[in-house]
């Protein structure tokens, strides 16, 4: 008897990838044309959850720093997923002023929601 294989609900992972792409003001063809794809390609990987081959999901994945722990291992605690990690990006291109103001957001947040500092 052949054993049902799962197979991976895409979507979710798609509009991530769209999210970063708009984030950055591209077009599906600005960054069809970078990834050396057709912009009908990258919609159906956008909106449709198909399966991109690996070598699209790396140029994705690695462009736009989206963690796939997070869409691949759903239950597991994830140390770092995508927020986190396109945060800790624009956080390392900040000069000590931009610092200090994000510093104090951060400590307004935690006030805000009750937290401790």
């Amino acid at each position: 008897m052949e054993e049902k294989t799962e197979q991976f609900d895409f979507r979710a992972l798609g509009q991530a990838i769209k999210t970063a792409r708009t984030d950055r003001g591209w077009t599906r063809e600005d960054l069809a044309g970078k990834l050396g794809i057709t912009p009908r390609y990258l919609v159906d990987i956008e909106n449709e959850g198909q399966h991109p081959s690996l070598q699209v999901l790396y140029s994705l994945v690695t462009l736009f720093d989206i963690s796939v722990d997070q869409f691949l291992f759903p239950a597991k605690k994830i140390e770092q997923d995508t927020q986190r990690r396109q945060l800790d990006t624009l956080l390392v291109g900040m000069d000590s002023h931009d610092l200090t103001i994000m510093t104090g957001t951060a400590k307004a947040i935690h006030q805000a929601n009750g937290q401790d500092e």
